[in-house]
């Protein structure tokens, strides 16, 4: 059980490093495309670190349980 929780959080800090940088290199560029995404971008990687918060919880918790 605590090697799902160890590969979504994986999966999940991937994606918020991802959204990070697409993030950042669109407010670097500026233009139609950070006018469009930016606050997108932001707010995505937001929740993506509230979900990968919640599966460091909740593979903390599996493994205190299952002692």
């Amino acid at each position: 059980m605590s090697r799902i929780f160890f590969i979504l959080m994986i999966i999940s800090m991937a994606l918020v490093l991802a959204s990070l940088v697409i993030g950042l290199f669109a407010m670097i560029k500026g233009g139609e495309f950070n006018k469009k995404y930016g606050n997108k971008l932001m707010r995505a990687r937001v929740t993506l670190q509230g979900v990968a918060l919640g599966l460091f919880v909740l593979a903390v918790w599996a493994r205190n349980s299952g002692e």
